[in-house]
């Protein structure tokens, strides 16, 4: 291969790693951190609803009555060289949705009996009712939707309008960034999502074709081994 263009997905991306496939000549395709990145209030202000592209649906999904959808629409990225693709999935928002309700109802639920604890006297130190709710929030993502005071011996809490909205404005999108001046929208889509495939080939390394636990004893056979595994996943996709 003259050229390679990287698929790769948010575990991935560094400044360092993009750098150093820039510097050989080659590309990327990377999903992008939504949490902790200040860039994407600004690429989410860029949306325009009547830019949006809707993407082919699944077969699974097609066979529904109502199919979810899944569109795309590119933003302007405000770096040189870079071009970003929101993704905004029905289904993907409906699964966040749901995680974001128990998530919420489980700290909600602990933070009231930490409160009734400081309102009946059975908790007074204020160290140890800060570490308490400090385990609540940290357990289950308190902090993305409550936040929480001590006042005068009193514990109080509710929900944080700033960070609960951010994360319902994030809810069923997710972005890619690339390189490739020439790739399409839904061409970028469609191989940004080939990631599922790679870790399912992975997966199946690991136990269908059982490249692991390996007991060989010589370093010969381990390579015999992993390489009868790799042939197995190549044939494997060829037929697929």
């Amino acid at each position: 291969f003259a050229r390679v263009v990287f698929v790769g997905d948010r575990g991935m991306v560094t400044e360092e790693n993009l750098k150093q496939l820039l510097d050989g000549g080659h590309g990327y395709l990377v999903g992008v951190k939504r949490r902790g990145n200040a860039q994407i209030a600004r690429w989410l202000d860029g949306l325009d609803e009547t830019k949006w592209i809707d993407c082919p649906v699944g077969i699974s999904s097609a066979e529904k009555t109502d199919p979810p959808r899944t569109r795309v629409q590119e933003v302007p990225s405000g770096k040189e060289g870079m071009r970003v693709f929101v993704i905004d999935s029905d289904e993907r928002r409906q699964y966040e949705e749901s995680m974001r309700g128990r998530s919420m109802d489980r700290v909600r639920e602990k933070l009231e009996k930490l409160r009734q604890r400081v309102e009946a006297g059975r908790l007074s130190d204020a160290a140890k009712i800060g570490a308490a709710a400090e385990r609540i929030m940290q357990a289950h993502h308190g902090y993305r939707y409550y936040r929480w005071r001590l006042e005068e011996g009193r514990f109080s809490f509710e929900e944080d309008p700033l960070r609960l909205e951010q994360e319902k404005r994030i809810e069923g999108k997710y972005l890619i960034a690339t390189s490739e001046a020439s790739l399409g929208a839904l061409e970028a889509v469609r191989m940004y999502k080939e990631l599922s495939e790679v870790e399912r080939g992975f997966r199946c390394l690991k136990d269908v074709l059982e490249m692991r636990p390996i007991y060989h004893k010589s370093e010969q056979r381990v390579r015999a081994h992993i390489f009868v595994a790799a042939l197995a996943l190549l044939l494997t996709r060829v037929l697929e």
